[in-house]
């Protein structure tokens, strides 16, 4: 018999290793028998994630720089305000995973291995893993591991974007950033290969995260990033050399596509789950929501299957027209992006970024862009569903 749990999770990423927290944290989850399964041994700083909150949640004491201002720029505006009561929060993927491995290790229920999933199907009374290290069997299986079922067919209708970029923390010899002040976006770059804007997280007045990011069909190439990322530190800050002391580059799906869905014993969670927001790409925060759901819904009503809220279909409309209005190139993204900061309180902005707008606000966000063109937008993706 393959060897049984009561969870499986299958991907130690952030969505895997979120989960996995929260089941622990539950006193009435903690004897629950878990596996977590990754090829991956997770010790290298593969990935940065930032968000924003307005109080401490369960990763704060990894929080490795945190903001509270925040400059906006584009071709015709250039903005800098507080963000208050939100702070900006960057957690270096190293520290996550170090945190939960030294969380786990006083839990004796827990099994990792370090192996390749194949394949995951449902059984009469849980579900089955096959991996190249065995098969394993649970009660339920939590997979964040994306696979072709994870992403659109090629005769997908909907849309779809990438969105890209490619990352630099960097150490320049002279103090040219404002170490109090994150550029949430500057569109002030060229535009030729679609929504591209830059992204400055600065630690100190020498040394930045410094990110090259797009909405776009298409990936560039790597030296076309680079060159990016050059041209603006030359043009905006005077720097012709740095040293360069991480790189990253990634890639998340910006899409009305319905991810995979609870299919009996087997739930998608994170990006595989649909917790990227279609019109941005942010996930971290809605991976923490959906995680703290499901340990909840364990808890409550002994099962993870969550429904889906009125709030969450608002939004994912508001996020088919934004992806319309991009990928049919009706408005630049940087003309839109520009409206909107120009004619909301931060606060508000940020709220309905995180899917957290009231009503009203989501009316005066909407007042704030061309009807003209949305509207028609928001008519077509209501008739039309994807």
């Amino acid at each position: 018999m393959p060897p049984s749990y009561d969870y499986i999770i299958t991907g130690a990423g952030c969505a895997g290793l979120s989960l996995l927290m929260r089941l622990l944290q539950e006193p009435a989850l903690q004897q629950k028998k878990i596996l977590v399964i990754d090829q991956d041994t997770k010790t290298s700083n593969d990935r940065t994630w930032c968000f924003w909150e307005a109080s401490p949640g369960l990763f704060e004491p990894i929080v490795h720089h945190r903001w509270q201002q925040f400059r906006f720029a584009a071709p015709d505006m250039e903005r800098a305000f507080s963000i208050a009561p939100y702070q900006y929060k960057m957690i270096r993927g190293i520290d996550f995973y170090a945190y939960v491995r030294n969380y786990c290790a006083q839990f004796a229920n827990l099994t990792f291995v370090h192996a390749t999933v194949h394949h995951w199907r449902n059984e009469q009374d849980g579900a089955t893993v096959e991996t190249d290290k065995g098969i394993f069997t649970g009660d339920y299986v939590f997979n964040s591991i994306i696979d072709a079922a994870h992403l659109p067919p090629k005769n997908f209708k909907g849309y779809f974007l990438w969105q890209h970029f490619k990352g630099k923390i960097i150490q320049t010899q002279q103090p040219v950033f404002d170490a109090e002040k994150a550029t949430f976006m500057d569109f002030t770059v060229s535009q030729h290969n679609g929504t591209a804007f830059m992204y400055v997280l600065p630690f100190s007045n020498n040394t930045a995260l410094v990110e090259f990011t797009l909405f776009t069909e298409q990936l560039l190439t790597a030296e076309s990033y680079d060159a990016a990322i050059d041209a603006y530190l030359q043009e905006k800050h005077g720097v012709d050399n740095y040293e360069v002391l991480h790189e990253e580059f990634g890639k998340i799906p910006m899409t009305n596509y319905r991810f995979a869905t609870p299919d009996g014993h087997i739930i998608p969670i994170g990006i595989a789950g649909g917790q990227a927001k279609g019109s941005s790409g942010y996930a971290f925060y809605f991976i923490q929501q959906q995680t703290a759901a499901i340990a909840n819904s364990l808890v409550q009503r002994g099962h993870p299957i969550l429904s889906v809220s009125w709030q969450q279909r608002k939004f994912r409309w508001f996020d088919s027209v934004l992806l319309r209005v991009l990928q049919q190139q009706l408005m630049p993204g940087h003309a839109i992006f520009s409206a909107i900061f120009k004619h909301n309180a931060p606060a508000a902005i940020l709220r309905f970024l995180n899917n957290e707008s009231s009503i009203q606000e989501d009316l005066q966000i909407m007042r704030s862009v061309p009807m003209h063109i949305f509207l028609p937008a928001a008519l077509h993706t209501a008739i039309f569903r994807k």
